[in-house]
């Protein structure tokens, strides 16, 4: 409907208004005039307020990109809107989206100070259509209303919960400049490597002198170097195993997995490090190697874009693609073979390789109990699974179930420890 029309009340009450006085002239009944004048008031108020512009709506929505669990407002402007009393506002529910009020339609005089605003909270990743609703403004006394008019949906980027993580292992392989993790060269540092002679190009002031007092002859203090290290975070978005429930509610497996990426990505931007990252899915995502909050943005706004991949598997081979010195975190439920053959063919060429298990845990209940048929292809998938990681770990690839903050600590010290001994690679 556009423009203004007269409601279905302003008819009744002028019908009820003009029989009672043509009753009542006809009767000479004084009942029948006192009855129906108390409609011919708001007839005539109702015609006297009716408006003459139509109005213009522009909705609004206060933040566009925003973390899970973070709040916006849905806001309409009225531009022309000086004879609206109501407004009226029906909004569609959108998935994983919680909204105040809980029903999404409101009903609110013009001048309150919390008129046409809809309060949102996003409780899950991902991309969301909001603000898909119908308005209808009504006039003074209810003698016009305008629309129901629909609104177009806005989109919401919601990126995953800024979780909580921290690591105090370093890289076992930083290849970079400048950075946090200390290198097996020597170079300019503070962490101490050694004492040796000095030579031509040393620096003066890493001179001992106490050890050169001792011995003789000018020795210099060796150090080594500080570099940043290159971080690939592959994130397997072959299937969503679990029924999210929000960022308050059950996690799904690729609730974990995103999660848990961002959270890494996040970790090692601060830490001055360069990080990629690989979404192996319907849309094959590659976001080259980076550093700074400018590329966290552009990270973690590829996180929020992943979704799971519902078509059959197809694919008997996977390559990662993975060059160089790099630590590549895996966050894969490990329920797909060409997956684990690909982590398993780095870890066999010299790459450290680590696999973030992001299955969670899940209740039989949730398929059908342990007896079903579903169970029970389950339960033997599990088996298959448990001989892949078994596989894996044979290989020296480590295996860890995601836990928050340190849950690749120790297995980032070993593989430190191991890049002190002798190696062969395969290529």
């Amino acid at each position: 409907m556009n423009g203004w029309a007269p409601t279905p009340a302003l008819g009744r009450a002028t019908v009820v208004a003009a029989v009672g006085l043509v009753g009542a002239a006809l009767t000479g009944s004084p009942a029948l005039v006192v009855m129906a004048s108390s409609f011919v008031l708001p007839v005539l108020m109702g015609l006297l307020g009716g408006p003459d512009v139509d109005p213009r709506i522009v909705p609004r929505l206060g933040l566009v990109r925003l973390h899970e669990g973070q709040g916006t407002t849905s806001t309409l402007e009225i531009v022309d809107g000086d004879a609206v009393e109501q407004v009226t506002r029906v909004q569609t529910r959108a998935a994983y989206v919680a909204t105040v009020p809980a029903s999404g339609a409101m009903a609110v005089p013009m001048d309150r100070a919390d008129a046409r605003v809809i309060a949102l909270t996003p409780r899950r990743w991902g991309r969301r259509n909001v603000g898909d609703e119908q308005v209808a403004l009504t006039s003074a006394w209810c003698g016009y209303r305008w629309g129901p008019e629909r609104m177009p949906a806005q989109q919401l980027t919601v990126w995953p919960q800024a979780a909580a993580y921290d690591s105090t292992a370093e890289a076992p392989q930083p290849d970079g400049l400048v950075g946090a993790h200390r290198s097996r060269r020597v170079g300019s540092g503070t962490e101490f490597a050694g004492i040796r002679p000095f030579g031509p190009g040393d620096r003066l002031r890493r001179i001992s002198w106490p050890v050169s007092l001792r011995t003789g002859e000018l020795q210099v203090v060796t150090t080594r170097a500080e570099q940043d290290a290159s971080v690939l975070v592959v994130v397997d978005a072959l299937r969503d195993i679990g029924v999210s429930g929000g960022v308050d509610g059950r996690a799904s497996s690729l609730d974990l997995t995103v999660r848990a990426a961002s959270a890494l990505s996040d970790h090692h931007i601060r830490r001055g490090d360069r990080v990629g990252l690989r979404v192996v899915g319907p849309r094959d995502v590659r976001v080259p190697l980076g550093s700074g909050p400018r590329h966290l943005h552009r990270l973690t706004g590829t996180l929020a874009r992943v979704l799971p991949d519902t078509s059959p598997m197809t694919a008997d081979s996977l390559e990662l693609g993975v060059t160089g010195d790099c630590i590549v975190y895996v966050l894969s439920t490990m329920l797909h073979a060409p997956l684990v053959a690909a982590t398993a063919l780095l870890s066999a060429r010299g790459v450290s390789v680590v696999v973030i298990d992001t299955l969670g845990e899940r209740a039989m209940d949730e398929i059908g109990g342990p007896t079903s048929a579903a169970g029970l292809a389950w339960r033997m998938r599990i088996l298959e699974r448990s001989s892949l990681l078994d596989r894996l770990a044979a290989l020296g690839c480590p295996v860890v179930t995601w836990r928050g903050p340190g849950t690749v600590d120790e297995v980032l010290r070993q593989q430190q420890q191991r890049q002190q001994l002798p190696r062969v690679r395969n290529r």
